[in-house]
């Protein structure tokens, strides 16, 4: 069983930035997946970013087209986290942001194919 917290969140105005933070504890296999996903109130939870996680013999990440150039996922497999750095923020990046984790060595973008998920920190982006 793996278990994920989330931090980092916090409300900024548009074009700052914010780093979030998934720490992972638990047993997990040795080459997993580790994503983040947001929804916003009345929306449904969507894919932001995802990344190979632990001993890969390769690491890549995916994106949603929505944040690419904007956002950077990347690990430090020694604190066992992994980061989603969010630059030029704007008010529709707005929503809860949730950690989750699979043991698929594939990087998906399906909300179903993930395991393990953390309770979501909430981003805030005023105009």
């Amino acid at each position: 069983q793996v278990q994920l917290a989330e931090s980092g969140g916090g409300l900024v105005q548009a074009g700052d930035s914010l780093r979030l933070s998934c720490v992972a504890s638990g047993r997990a296999a040795s080459c997993n997946t580790m994503g983040w996903f947001r929804q916003a109130p009345g929306k449904e939870r969507v894919f932001v970013a995802a990344t190979r996680w632990g001993s890969c013999s390769t690491y890549y990440s995916d994106y949603a087209d929505s944040v690419k150039g904007r956002f950077t996922i990347y690990r430090n497999n020694a604190k066992n986290t992994v980061y989603l750095q969010m630059n030029s923020l704007k008010p529709e990046d707005t929503a809860v942001y949730y950690c989750a984790g699979t043991q698929r060595r594939t990087i998906t973008q399906y909300r179903s194919d993930y395991d393990y998920w953390g309770q979501g920190t909430q981003v805030t982006v005023s105009s």
